[in-house]
Parts: structure tokens; sequence; C-alpha cells
């Protein structure tokens, strides 16, 4: 599994100093400090008047305390996500408020692509198992792909129709974009001992980039610790 950040907001917070002498926080990232003005513009609450939400970390604590999540809409973040399995792709896709561009199966040619391995497998025996029958899958792929091309079927709908010989277990790529907000949902759900032990591990590597992003806006996650899932902070 690879998990690379390859874009997210940045806050041009001259247009806010300006206008309302709001100065965002040196220590802010761009995402923090986007959520603060957008959530203060709201009251014209530019004094900080209250010690405890006068910084940007103690202001969004108590923003996510009140479930004011609609501040954090504001900023996104988009991630590169590629070695990962078929079985995981259909989980993270039920997270509607995502946007993705997925690795076709009906363009891109399958073969020579190592199984993705459950977490549970790992270091057992069925993990060689998992190998040998993905390597019998990708057989009977490239059987039915050649054969049906050799009778005209055109390459795309060759592909389309021998990917049905393919596992779960097929690894995908893909390029997943959400708001802040949006990614606290996935994380909410996905950093949790009953989700699937795959997208655990996704979550657990989304959660360490958004941290670097926006950490005021995830304060509240920890993440995995070990073969620990620890969804809230303390």
């Amino acid at each position: 599994m690879n998990v690379t950040l390859i874009a997210s907001t940045e806050f041009r917070s001259g247009v806010f100093e300006d206008e309302t002498g709001f100065v965002s926080e040196v220590a802010a990232t761009g995402a923090d400090a986007l959520a603060e003005a957008a959530g203060r513009q709201c009251y014209e609450a530019w004094e900080r008047r209250n010690p405890a939400t006068a910084h940007n970390r103690g202001y969004l604590a108590n923003i996510i305390n009140h479930q004011h999540f609609s501040v954090l809409e504001h900023s996104s973040a988009t991630f590169l996500i590629q070695g990962v399995s078929r079985t995981l792709l259909a989980e993270l896709t039920r997270h509607r408020h995502l946007s993705f561009s997925v690795q076709s199966q009906r363009y891109v040619d399958e073969t020579c692509r190592q199984p993705v391995t459950p977490p549970a497998l790992r270091g057992t025996p069925y993990e060689t198992y998992l190998a040998n029958f993905s390597v019998i899958a990708e057989d009977w792929y490239v059987a039915v792909r050649n054969d049906l091309a050799r009778k005209g079927v055109p390459r795309k709908k060759a592909r389309e129709a021998a990917r049905a010989f393919l596992l779960n277990s097929q690894p995908v790529s893909m390029v997943v974009t959400g708001n802040l907000r949006a990614w606290r949902e996935v994380l909410s759900k996905r950093l949790h001992e009953a989700a699937d032990a795959e997208i655990q591990e996704l979550a657990n590597e989304i959660l360490t980039r958004l941290k670097d992003i926006a950490p005021g806006s995830f304060q509240d996650f920890e993440g995995l610790i070990g073969n620990d899932v620890i969804r809230r902070a303390a």
C-alpha cells in the first residue's frame, strides 16, 4: 500500500487581514487557519477575547466539540492511493462525499500484478496459496482475453469480459479527494476495530498525512498504535 498526498488547500489569509484584522497564526497550517477564519467570520469574532479559543488549536477543538463541521468543508485533501485491493475499493466508495478517479480494468492490462494479501493472511501459508491462486486466475484472464481477441472482439471488450476471472485481491490505484469533513467521516468509521483490516491500515495512513496539513482539524484522532485501534484522543 502506498498513500501519497498530492494536493491540499492553501489559505490566502491576506484578504481577512485587510478586511477584518484577522491574522492567522504562523504555527497554524493553511487548512486549519482557513477553518478558523471561516468560523470567525460567521460571528465577526475577530478579537479572540476568549482565552480558550484564542489560538487556532483551541478554536478548532471547540468547533469539533460542538460538531460545527461545516467550516471544515472549505479545505480538501487529495491522495494517490496505490497497491490496495479491489475489496478495499468497494469499501471506500461507500463514502459518497469523496471523489474518485479509479484505474480502469477495461483499459489497463491486469497481468503481472501481485495480489494484495489481507492482513490476517500475512506470514501464513495462506499467503502463498493466495499468490498461487492469483497466478491461476491471471492465466484464465489471459486465455479468455486472447481467445476473444482472436475472434475479433475489441480489446476493451475482451478485457471487460476476462476480468471476471480476477480475484478481489487484484491491486488497484486511484486518486481520491475529499473535504476535511468528509475525511473525518471516513476516519470515524474506518479507524475502528470492526472495520475491514486493510481499510483500517489505509485510514491510518491517510490520518498521518492529514495531521501534517491540518493537525487542529484532526486533533481528536489518534489512529492505529501497533495492532490496537485508537479512534479518538483521550
